[in-house]
């Protein structure tokens, strides 16, 4: 393709979650309400295990972690978002748009790794007790944070120009809430053969390397807890990961389900209602939801902090 037929959209502009007008401001309200519970939960569990003593283990560590990348995730997303419902021209610029793609997956492939460091973080746990805080040493936290946060931004920083790179000469409509891949791939005009291939291979990798870490982590975590004689012994080696366990279920099985389900069903549409929604709105909002309810530790240094917030 000739060099002058390169990128010649300037700006984009986003369908929306709904095209029906008298929906823009019930749904902003709606999607407000969730954003601001994102907010209030991640900076929650932020400061209770900044400030608490009794929270100042490498499980809380990764937690606070893991607010951090969902706080990133959703503000990278809903802002705009909120924006659109209230106006009539849904724009984005050229380089807001790659902005935003490139911030979606660096907290996006971040909090894949973080789950499957967290995963590795209760094996450790519950298989080698009296040796947690000597092989989980604080200098070991902050490396696998680092390696954590530097893959996605390596993953952002190679898709996103990837993304952008290509020809975009037809239509500048973006079926969707933000910038996502799919429907950018949709609108190139250019050849996506190396743009598919390279997030093909970039999200096999992330996944097949998060889930085997999450696999092999409780496969030796169930093996231990079986091998615990006492009931009331089992039921508290389990609980300490009960938190983990259900974030990890919620994240996977939902990925699951949408890339599992027969290709009929699939389209840009169901992505927007489902993906879209979920990763960037729901997840971060129930993370804190699910460490706050079933974590005793955190429900006490919540109860202490709200009794004396000074």
């Amino acid at each position: 393709m000739a060099p002058e037929n390169f990128t010649s959209v300037t700006e984009f502009v986003l369908t929306g979650v709904s095209g029906c007008p008298e929906l823009q401001i019930p749904l902003f309200l709606v999607f407000l309400v969730l954003y601001v519970l994102t907010l209030a939960g991640n900076l929650g569990i932020i400061t209770l295990t900044s400030a608490d003593s009794r929270l100042q283990t490498p499980m809380y560590f990764f937690l606070r972690q893991l607010a951090i990348i969902n706080l990133g995730n959703s503000t990278v997303i809903a802002p705009k978002m909120l924006i659109n419902f209230l106006v009539k021209k849904k724009t984005t610029s050229f380089y807001e748009c790659a902005t935003q793609l490139g911030g979606f997956l660096f907290f996006i492939v971040s909090e894949v790794m973080m789950l499957a460091v967290m995963a590795y973080d209760r094996y450790v746990a519950i298989c080698n007790p009296l040796l947690y805080m000597v092989v989980v040493s604080r200098r070991l936290c902050i490396l696998l944070v680092s390696l954590t946060y530097l893959y996605g931004f390596s993953t952002a920083i190679v898709v996103s120009p990837c993304i952008f790179s290509m020809s975009y000469c037809s239509s500048n409509i973006i079926n969707h809430f933000y910038c996502d891949i799919a429907p950018l791939l949709a609108l190139s005009c250019s050849d996506t053969y190396l743009p598919e291939t390279i997030v093909f291979i970039s999200a096999a990798t992330n996944l097949v390397f998060s889930m085997i870490t999450v696999l092999v982590s409780y496969f030796n975590i169930v093996l231990s807890i079986l091998r615990i004689h006492s009931s009331e012994g089992r039921k508290k080696a389990f609980s300490t990961c009960a938190s983990h366990r259900m974030a990890v279920t919620v994240f996977y099985g939902t990925m699951l389900f949408m890339y599992l389900q027969p290709q009929t069903n699939h389209s840009l549409d169901t992505d927007k209602m489902h993906r879209g929604r979920f990763y960037t709105l729901v997840i971060p909002m129930l993370n804190p939801l699910i460490y706050s309810l079933r974590n005793n530790d955190v429900k006490v240094a919540l109860k202490k902090f709200m009794e004396n917030p000074c």
